[in-house]
Formats: C-alpha cells, sequence, structure tokens
C-alpha cells in the first residue's frame, strides 16, 4: 500500500526485537505486568503519545491520532505470560522461575508496538485519516480476561473494527494464516466433587466405591456432553486433573475431577453448564455418591467478521504476497480477543513464527520460541490492515 509504511516498519525491526527479548527475559502473569506496561507506555511516550493505563493497573490503551477526520480501527495485543517454566537456553530466556512467556504475547506485544510506531511517523509523511487505537490487554491468560474491563471502559466505542494477529508455530514464517467464520472455541472450566461414606477396600460392596464411580465419570462424562451438545468435532472435554484417597487400603469418602469444555459453536457454549450438570447426574444417579460442580463460564469462541478479515487478508496480500496468505485450521483453544467481537466487527488472523527448521513445537511448550522475523511481518500487516480500514470508511 505504501512504501513509507514499509521503510518505518523496517526501520524499527531491530528495536521491536530487543523490545521483544526484554519482555520475554522479564515475563509477568496476569494483572501483574506492571515493567511491562511501564515498558510500552515510557517507548509510546518517547513517540509522543499519550498512553492511558488502565482501571486494572496494567496494560493500557494509547490512540494513534492520523492528520484527517476519520473512524477508529483498534490493534490488539495481549500482555500477560504463563505460569510455567522456561525451557529454552537462549541469552534471553525468562529470568523469573516458573513464568514464562510461552504463548508468543511478547511477540504480539512488540508487533502492536511496531505498527502503531510506524503508523505514528506516518502521519508526518502522509495523509491518514481517522485514528489507530492501541490496545495492551492485560489478563488474557485469565478468566474472564482483561478485555471485558477495557469494553467496560469504553475503550470500544466509537471503534469501527479490532483486528490482532496470534503467533502461529505451525506455520512458516513469511506466512499468514486466515479463517473465515469460528476461528477458536470457548472454553469453560469446572470441578466435580464426588463425595460417599467411605470405607475398606475389603467390603466395596457396602459402600460407594468412589474411586469406581469416578473412573465411571471420566470414561462416561465427555460422551454424554458431546451427545447432547454437537458433534465430537464440535466439543471437546478434557479431565485435567483428579484426586482422591491417600492409603491403598481406604475407599475415600471424597474425590475431586477438573475438566475444561470447549464448544465451537456460539449456541452450544449457552448451554454447555446446563448440559454438563445433566450429564454429571445422569451418570451418578444410581452409585449412591453425591456429585456437585462448581463451574466457571470461560470465553465465547472467536467468530471472524468477514469486514474485519477482509481488512486483515489485504494487509497481509500486501506484505507476504497472495502465495503467502494460508487458510488455517479451527482451533478448540480460547482467546479471550472473542470479547471484542461481542461488540464490535473483529478478526484476527495467525501469524507464522516456524523458522522452517526443527520441530514445529506447540504453543504452551515450554521450549516454545519464534523466528523473530515474524515481527516486522506482523506489525506491517497490522500497520497495512489499519490504513485499509480508514480508508474504506472514508470513501
Amino acid at each position: 500500500m505504501t512504501s513509507a509504511l514499509e521503510t518505518l516498519v523496517a526501520a524499527r525491526e531491530h528495536e521491536l526485537v530487543a523490545f521483544r527479548r526484554r519482555l520475554h527475559s522479564h515475563p509477568e502473569l496476569s494483572y501483574a505486568e506492571h515493567a511491562t506496561t511501564e515498558a510500552i507506555a515510557d517507548r509510546l511516550q518517547v513517540a509522543g503519545l499519550r498512553p492511558q493505563l488502565l482501571g486494572l493497573g496494567t496494560g493500557l490503551v494509547c490512540d494513534v491520532v492520523g492528520n484527517a477526520p476519520g473512524p477508529i480501527i483498534a490493534l490488539r495485543a495481549d500482555i500477560d505470560a504463563l505460569a510455567m517454566s522456561d525451557g529454552t537456553t537462549t541469552e534471553y530466556r525468562s529470568r523469573v522461575d516458573g513464568v514464562a512467556h510461552a504463548c508468543g504475547h511478547d511477540a504480539h506485544t512488540a508487533v502492536v508496538l511496531g505498527a502503531g510506531l510506524a503508523l505514528r511517523a506516518l502521519t508526518e509523511v502522509e495523509a491518514v485519516p481517522g485514528t489507530i487505537r492501541l490496545i495492551f490487554e492485560p489478563g488474557e491468560e485469565s478468566v474472564p480476561g482483561g478485555a471485558v474491563a477495557i469494553i467496560d471502559e469504553g475503550w470500544l466505542a466509537g471503534v469501527s473494527a479490532v483486528l490482532a494477529l496470534h503467533c502461529d508455530p505451525k506455520i512458516d514464517v513469511g506466512e499468514v494464516g486466515l479463517r473465515a467464520g469460528a476461528l477458536t472455541a470457548a472454553s469453560d472450566t469446572a470441578t466435580i466433587t464426588l463425595r460417599g461414606p467411605g470405607g475398606h477396600t475389603a467390603r466395596p460392596h457396602l459402600t460407594v466405591d468412589l474411586v469406581s464411580v469416578m473412573a465411571d465419570v471420566v470414561r462416561r462424562f465427555p460422551d454424554q456432553v458431546s451427545q447432547r451438545l454437537g458433534s465430537d468435532d464440535d466439543v471437546v472435554t478434557v479431565f485435567g486433573a483428579i484426586h482422591a484417597g491417600d492409603a491403598p487400603n481406604v475407599i475415600p469418602a471424597q474425590g475431586t475431577l477438573r475438566f475444561s469444555l470447549r464448544c465451537a459453536d456460539r449456541g452450544a457454549w449457552a448451554r454447555a453448564e446446563g448440559v454438563a450438570r445433566e450429564s454429571l447426574a445422569a451418570i451418578v444417579a444410581e452409585t449412591g455418591a453425591h456429585a456437585e460442580m462448581d463451574y466457571h463460564p470461560g470465553t465465547p469462541p472467536v467468530v471472524n467478521d468477514s469486514w474485519a478479515l477482509d481488512l486483515l487478508e489485504r494487509g497481509a496480500r500486501e506484505v507476504v504476497g497472495a502465495r503467502g496468505v494460508v487458510e488455517t485450521p479451527r482451533s478448540m483453544g480460547a482467546d479471550t480477543f472473542a470479547w471484542y467481537g461481542e461488540v464490535v466487527p473483529a478478526a484476527y488472523a495467525r501469524l507464522g513464527t516456524h523458522s522452517g527448521d526443527g520441530p514445529r513445537l506447540d504453543l504452551h511448550a515450554s521450549s516454545f520460541d519464534i523466528d523473530e522475523r515474524a515481527i516486522g511481518i506482523g506489525a506491517r500487516v497490522l500497520a497495512e490492515a489499519a490504513l485499509v480500514g480508514l480508508r474504506d470508511a472514508t470513501t
């Protein structure tokens, strides 16, 4: 679209890589991203911008105001890290025990920062109608996530579209993955508590064999939920933690099971909690066990708006060419970006981060890292897409 923008992003690539490595070395958990927020704000202020801290105390929003009237296009990055160890051996590996940027949020932050800085510089040499709003969202790895606070504070008022990129280590650097419609799933979590009289393992017939009941729940519950909500392709229920008892000769009186329930369909998500409770009740009805469920709804699915997705596609084609734009499969993962799509047109794409060599590690892997060439590519894709949106809405 503009050779000036390409030049402006390229001139900042070295700085953006260094900024990403700084965040990678000093990761912060959800709603504790104080140093991260300060680093972003400081750099934006140096550029003459006026970032505004969120009421949460971390995360910020910053407007890059163009030089002509026009709409608002928002670019979103998430800034928090995961509670896990960094298994890499790079010089910029995490220096915080048990905390790591293993999902690429450090790269997302550098990408949106880079797009914002380049667009700010562009306003001095070209006509840029409207405003680009930079959103640096805290707490994406938490439920319901910092996106809810951003919406509640009114930062989407007047916004025409929200755009974002997410690192994808399955896609090669230089490629951008797009998908129309549902891109991710809704994700809920819950804890089941089962209780019985307890007893001696020599006489299981005289009590409730609670561990057997738990095993039955683990085996049957996912299928029960899928049958009531949809196909196995649309619903994934997995138990991630199970605990009962401490001795081999004691039938425990209590056990707990924790699971996640993921739905690709928005309507199924609305029914998920009720269906989960019905399924559990049906399984334990004649066992003699007492069952309780503590259910926590998470986030809805990310469903890409067609116009917002078109902006990303046009921006991506400008940067990586038609061959670099690939179709990406739907993921059963979840992202708080979905909340933006409940309010305004929103879309996000997958940013290829694989170098082309070595294994294609998944997100949240302890040795997750990226080919840092993706940062400049991502910054330009978002900047180009934002300009397309601004100019579309003013013509």
